[in-house]
């Protein structure tokens, strides 16, 4: 019997008769005509229309053949690329201008504590107005923040101002979660592909964490201090333009539902909790790096860790079947003790394959949790319920940064601050097994 061919819709793949399906009848012939050909003759190819493509084997080629797909990426990347940028270039601006690294540091975590209280609130605004409504704007207010720090900063004013430009204008938007939740959209009835193009934005934040910082040092050494935050905040407004020009895949605004906060979604908290310690996991690993490299080497071999988590991310998304969120940390847990035992020959080659080999469970970790987070959230909410998941994780990153450079401090032995990311990623495990997270997850509304 013949088949249908399958052609390409916002949705995923769709069934459509061909002329030569007994099931579709005969073709319409013209006005005041009759169209005497049997039901099964195939059209002339001039006469009939043209064929559709057909879908690439790649599952990654099969995204970005769906309309408007390549656009919101390119722009999503550009305006993701800053959140690497930033902070090593407000460090490398004040430290030369003011001769404080304490400075540096103290101003860029004020910048991140202030952006953890208001990125949930833009979120809001994002799932009840639009991302094109809140996320152009949002991101203009923090580019101009980020030009006034920098006049501040070149004029050396006092130092409370740099704190209070900081602290006012974090209110660059989750462009990550507005990007999955355009995915979540279009892919609305395909998990297979949702899961591959959830793979494929976890590679890109892993991809934004090895250049970003690379790019602003590049910047702001090769040319002026100030030129990686111009760059940077350059790319932040670019890029929410581009991706918000894009309205035909930009999610529709759903109905406000009665469940007030995601946090009131049953097993929301409990996922917050196992991003909290995941969050360590990746704080605490990258100051005991570089505290134990301590040289101009230390920034390739750390990113040697996003680099095995890329590439992971992006096998794993090719997979038919996703493993629970406990298996993954579980697998997370086994793998971070790859640094430690390769910290104790004292060999920087051996850590470096270490930290690559740890690496690749932290994608598949990163976007099966991050698929929970769509699951248990509303489809009103989705743009919120990432962004905690964000912060959280965020929050968990500040905690584990702290406790590894007090480890590192404190260490009797030179690898004893690599327990640090493996206890974390214990604790992440036992919270994700003793609360059930994962196991019965309800539908979306």
């Amino acid at each position: 019997m013949p088949q249908p061919d399958l052609t390409l819709t916002p949705a995923g793949p769709a069934l459509a008769p061909r002329y030569d399906d007994p099931r579709a009848g005969h073709r319409p012939a013209a006005s005041g005509t009759t169209d005497h050909r049997p039901t099964n003759h195939r059209p002339a190819a001039h006469s009939g229309p043209a064929a559709p493509r057909p879908l690439p084997r790649n599952p990654y080629l099969r995204l970005f053949a769906l309309p408007g797909t390549r656009g919101f990426t390119a722009g999503n990347l550009m305006a993701r690329m800053p959140s690497g940028m930033f902070g090593i270039s407000a460090v490398i601006m004040i430290a030369g201008r003011y001769d404080s690294y304490a400075l540096a540091g103290a101003v860029t975590a004020t910048g991140l504590a202030a952006g953890a209280l208001t990125a949930p609130w833009i979120a809001r605004q994002v799932d009840r107005r639009g991302q094109a409504r809140v996320a152009v704007p949002a991101a203009a207010y923090m580019a101009l923040g980020q030009l006034l720090l920098l006049l501040c900063v070149h004029g050396e004013a006092p130092v409370w101002t740099l704190f209070l430009i900081t602290a006012t204008t974090a209110t660059a938007p989750n462009m990550g979660g507005m990007s999955r939740a355009r995915w979540a959209h279009l892919l609305r009835d395909d998990p297979d592909a949702l899961h591959t193009a959830n793979a494929f934005e976890q590679a890109l934040d892993e991809l934004c964490f090895m250049l970003g910082p690379v790019l602003a040092a590049f910047l702001c050494s090769l040319l002026f201090p100030e030129a990686g935050t111009l760059v940077a905040a350059a790319l932040l407004l670019g890029g929410a333009l581009l991706l918000t020009r894009q309205r035909a895949t930009e999610p529709p605004i759903a109905p406000r539902t009665a469940a007030g906060s995601p946090l009131r979604t049953r097993g929301m908290v409990p996922l917050l909790a196992v991003f909290l310690a995941t969050g360590a996991i990746f704080g605490s690993m990258e100051v005991v790096a570089l505290a134990f490299v301590d040289g101009p080497v230390a920034g390739p071999v750390l990113a040697l860790q996003a680099a095995g988590s890329c590439a992971a991310g992006l096998l794993y998304g090719r997979a038919r079947r996703t493993a629970r969120l406990r298996t993954c940390l579980a697998a997370l847990t086994v793998l971070m003790a790859m640094p430690l035992l390769a910290a104790t020959t004292g060999s920087l080659l051996a850590l470096a394959g270490g930290l690559l080999v740890a690496g690749m469970a932290t994608a598949p970790t990163m976007l099966t949790g991050m698929g929970l987070v769509q699951r248990l959230t509303p489809a009103s909410q989705l743009n919120e319920g990432m962004t905690l998941a964000v912060t959280a994780l965020l929050a968990g990153v500040a905690a584990g940064s702290a406790t590894g450079g007090w480890a590192a401090d404190h260490a009797p032995f030179p690898a004893f601050g690599f327990l640090v990311p493996i206890a974390a990623a214990s604790l992440a495990l036992a919270l994700c097994a003793t609360t059930g997270v994962g196991r019965r997850i309800p539908a979306r509304t």
